[in-house]
């Protein structure tokens, strides 16, 4: 897969006062991006507020069809500067998953509203704007196992073509001990949802989230505070699921990211206990 290594992009030959722009991360389909402008000022990705802190640091994700190039906004009261990266384009392959009950392929109608309650809550646990920078702790693999599914894939359930696959698939027994792959906050907390069982939300800062599903326990609260490292779940096969694995996703609000990516330009050093 194309990586671009820690990507550092740094207009110093423009003067002081110009809107200078930093980026670290992969400009990637998929990728997480971090980046630094001067105090004070503002950032707008293809015309989308982003959050910028005190010290000029902010954070933005690049999703699954991201376009070839992006355009980053830098505002500095009257001044405003464009700024184009190109973003590397990747192809994804077709996974057929047979054996997943059928009613999570072909939902009956009488589940149709709690799957749309559902639904929104998780959209609402990603909405959140917290103003903590948990994310720049780094990620690290929640569990250690074969990797059975990759983001970006195009799904097709039971012969029956499904949205793509958003999530890294990592296979474990049932049971086995799921850790926090970087610090933040629990925003959700779900024992049995119907497409991905058992739910865990947890909020790193800035609209930055992970999400485990298809999990068999869920062991914190909602608001609970979690480091790196600490035990939040258990492997399962709950929700549409062939057999026991976690499904860990990363999203920056309604986008959805690559963790595999991600662990590459922003390792966590903290080891599995």
């Amino acid at each position: 897969m194309f990586r671009i290594p820690l990507l550092l992009v740094f207009l110093s030959v423009l003067p002081p006062c110009a809107n200078a722009i930093e980026l670290s991360g992969d400009l990637i389909q998929g990728g997480m991006l971090v980046g630094q402008v001067n105090p004070g000022q503002q950032v707008e990705l293809m015309g989308r507020p982003v959050r910028v802190d005190e010290a000029g640091r902010f954070v933005f994700g690049l999703g699954r069809d991201a376009p070839a190039e992006i355009q980053v906004v830098v505002k500095d009261g009257q001044t405003t500067e464009a700024h184009r990266f190109p973003v590397k384009q990747r192809t994804y392959e077709e996974q057929r998953v047979n054996g997943v009950p059928q009613k999570t392929v072909t939902p009956p109608k009488e589940v149709l509203e709690r799957i749309r309650k559902e639904a929104a809550m998780v959209a609402g646990a990603r909405t959140v704007d917290d103003a903590r920078l948990d994310f720049l702790s780094g990620f690290r693999r929640p569990l250690e196992g074969p990797i059975t599914g990759v983001y970006g894939s195009r799904r097709v359930y039971n012969g029956t073509p499904g949205r793509p696959h958003y999530g890294l698939d990592i296979a474990a027994p049932t049971g086995t001990d799921v850790f926090s792959p970087a610090p933040g906050i629990v925003k959700l907390v779900h024992q049995d949802m119907f497409y991905s069982g058992g739910t865990l939300i947890i909020d790193h800062g800035y609209g930055i989230s992970s999400t485990f599903i298809h999990l068999s326990k869920v062991l914190v609260e909602n608001g609970q505070r979690i480091e790196s490292g600490d035990l939040i779940a258990k492997v399962g096969a709950t929700g549409r699921a062939t057999g026991p694995h976690l499904d860990w996703r990363i999203n920056w609000f309604d986008v959805r990211l690559d963790p595999a990516v991600i662990m590459e330009s922003f390792p966590n050093p903290k080891t599995l206990p």
